[in-house]
C-alpha cells in the first residue's frame, strides 16, 4: 500500500523532477514533468490502492 500512496504524491513533488533519468538522458524531461504523464502515474497509484483494498476485503467480512 505503501507504493500506492507515493505513486499518488511523488510525481507532484520536486522530487520528481530531481530524479536519476533526468539527468543521465535530458531528452525525457518535458516527458517527465508533463502533467498528463504525471496524471497517469499518480492514477495507477490510486488503481493500487484500490486493489489492495479488494484484497482487505475479505479479511474484514463477516463470516458464517
Amino acid at each position: 500500500m505503501e507504493v500506492g500512496l507515493l505513486l499518488i504524491v511523488l510525481p507532484w513533488s520536486t522530487f520528481w523532477e530531481r530524479n536519476y533519468f533526468v539527468y543521465v538522458w535530458p531528452v525525457l524531461h518535458p516527458l517527465l514533468t508533463n502533467n498528463f504523464v504525471r496524471g497517469a502515474v499518480s492514477g495507477l497509484g490510486v488503481l493500487n490502492l484500490l486493489a489492495g483494498l479488494a484484497e482487505l476485503a475479505p479479511v474484514f467480512t463477516p463470516r458464517e
